[in-house]
């Protein structure tokens, strides 16, 4: 179960958090309606190629990524959305498009837009297509360690 690897993390470090249980969604602004959450208050995490490096891009669900100007502030040559083959194997237990924004748990770096900030919680996925975390931002900003860059804009 993959809300376990979660969880078991987040209680080792002794933070608090709630799980939200939903009906099963398949999309970040589905998930938010489902979970009774804003938009600007879900994080979704995208998988993306920077060269030849995956990287997790974490952003509002309200908002996209702008590659282009995410290349450009990084410093990559090539940018590009990950596809699944890319990464099939990296998020073991999580179902695909519900990949929690952890990249420390799973060797990757982790951008996370600044509007994510702005507020006290962050809920995301919790590796599944019904669960979602809420726990306070400053919180997962303290254990994931990201990076934050001004990559997103409106969907």
């Amino acid at each position: 179960m993959p809300i376990a690897r979660i969880t078991e993390y987040l209680d080792l470090h002794r933070i608090k958090y709630q799980r939200i249980s939903h009906s099963p969604a398949y999309t970040a602004q589905e998930v938010a309606a489902r979970a009774h959450v804003s938009g600007w208050d879900l994080a979704k995490t995208v998988v993306v190629k920077l060269d030849d490096e995956l990287v997790m891009a974490v952003l509002p669900a309200s908002e996209q990524i702008d590659l282009g100007f995410l290349a450009e502030i990084v410093g990559s040559k090539r940018v590009s959305l990950a596809h699944e083959e890319d990464f099939v194997d990296r998020f073991p237990g999580c179902d695909l498009g519900a990949i929690p924004p952890f990249g420390n748990l799973y060797g990757l770096k982790v951008y996370v837009a600044p509007e994510l900030a702005e507020d006290d919680y962050i809920f995301f996925s919790a590796g599944t297509h019904t669960e979602l975390i809420r726990m306070a931002y400053d919180d997962f900003e303290w254990l994931v360690e990201p990076e934050m860059l001004p990559f997103a804009v409106l969907s």
